[in-house]
Parts: C-alpha cells; structure tokens; sequence
C-alpha cells in the first residue's frame, strides 16, 4: 500500500513495485489521477491494483484505510506511508487550521497506519513500513517550522519503532530524501528556484535508494551523496547555530526539504 500514490515519490513507489510483479494498493485524494495511474500499471504490468479514494486527514476515511491494513484476507507487506504537504512562511502568519492539517497528514496518519499494519506483519513475521520523512529532519527550520517538526517526529518514531520490531521480521525505515523532483514546492507556494542541479534527484533514484535500504533493513537512510553530506553537516552543526542562520536568511525562496 502506497498513500500519496497519485504523484512524485509515492508514484514512483508504485510504479517500482508493479514492474516487479508486486500489486498494489493506491492512496489519494484524487481518482482521476488514482484510476490513470491504476489502468498504466495493470496493462504494463498485469498486476492487481487497489485504488482507495481517501483524504488522510478526514477520520472516517482513514478508517477505511485502516480497516484494509488490517483485512488478514488480504495481507498488506508492504506500507509506504508517503503522503503529506509542507507550508512555509512566517508561522504567527499562517493560517493555523493549516498548520493543524499539515500534522494530521504528515504525523497522525502515518502513526495510525503503522499501528494498523503491524500487529498482522508481526504476526505474520514478515514485512516493511516505509515512512517518507526528509532531510529537513534534521534541525529546525525557521520559515518551515511545522513541515520540519513534523518530519523530525516522523524520523525518531520510525527509527524507535524499527527497533521495537526488528526481532519480529519488520523492518521500519525512515527515508529522509533532500531535494526531489516532485510537486511538493508548488503544494508549499515557494518556486524551486535557486538549487543547484547536483543537489536535485529525481523520484525514481529515490525510491530505488529507499528499495535497496529496505533489503539491507536500515533504520534510516539518506539517498544521494550529496545529501548524506548535507545530512552530515545539519548533524555537527550545533543548532542554535543553524536554526540562526536559515533564520538570517529570511523568508524561504527556493524550497525546503522533500
């Protein structure tokens, strides 16, 4: 199962998996973008796609996902937790019913749908959970100061939940990509302007680093090269320093993480 399946990396996810003869079950708000994206992968593939309509932030359809992790007819092995959105700006002017959705999207859903699917994966003694975080994880980010705190908890609770279950034949990664090739800045109103192109990945190396990781049964992982010396950098920097120097550099212009 792969939410945020209609675009960028969750896309990607979908398409690796099919072309491996996996079937799969999409997650999206959007079906004309859901039905497309099920009918390309049926006729190149000839796998089963599941197409679940669901806005993650509305309880009674995340019921419903919830209720299909864990339909022990129909084994989920695999969860990609993917979706999720970023806002950026100065936070006292933000509207807080946004910052509030971004949490349920980018926190509460993939904290439900790890629970839901575990317990079956456990039982079973086989299985992966996916929970896209980012590079932007690592320290806090003024000017994305809900995106970057949602994504830290999403990490830590990851690498705390892979170590709970890594005696039971579950592996639970946090993949922490940097800059990706994705709708993600125009969901946040910032261009991706301003980025060298070394520091860009497209969608598909990101998945085939987080596919490779998962075999290895990382905890985390980082693709690319020059993000992991990013990622090196935001570790050793002390983070009164960082936080004051995204902060001196003002509002964001040219995207934040992935």
């Amino acid at each position: 199962m792969i939410t945020g399946a209609s675009s960028g990396i969750g896309r990607a996810f979908a398409v690796a998996l099919a072309s491996a003869g996996t079937d799969v079950v999409l997650v999206a708000r959007r079906r004309d973008r859901l039905e497309g994206l099920a009918a390309e992968l049926r006729s190149a593939h000839g796998v089963d796609v599941e197409v679940l309509v669901a806005d993650l932030t509305d309880n009674d359809q995340m019921a419903e996902v919830e209720s299909r992790l864990g339909d022990g007819h129909k084994p989920v092995d695999l969860l990609v937790n993917n979706a999720g959105f970023a806002t950026s700006g100065h936070f006292a002017a933000l509207p807080v019913d946004e910052e509030v959705a971004e949490i349920a999207l980018n926190v509460v859903a993939p904290v439900r749908l790890t629970r839901a699917v575990l317990p079956g994966m456990i039982e079973r003694r086989h299985g992966g959970i996916v929970n896209v975080s980012s590079i932007a994880s690592l320290q806090p980010l003024p000017h994305w100061a809900t995106y970057a705190a949602t994504k830290a908890y999403l990490t830590s609770f990851s690498e705390a939940v892979h170590e709970e279950v890594r005696g039971d034949g579950v592996v639970v990664l946090a993949l922490l990509p940097g800059f990706t090739h994705t709708e993600f800045h125009g969901r946040a109103g910032v261009p991706p302007v301003g980025i060298p192109g070394p520091f860009w990945m497209d969608s598909e190396e990101v998945v085939g680093a987080a596919l490779k990781a998962l075999d290895r049964r990382r905890a985390s992982h980082v693709p690319g090269l020059l993000n992991r010396a990013v990622a090196t950098v935001s570790r050793l920097t002390p983070r009164a320093l960082s936080r004051r120097i995204v902060a001196r550099a003002g509002p964001p212009v040219d995207g934040g993480g992935s």
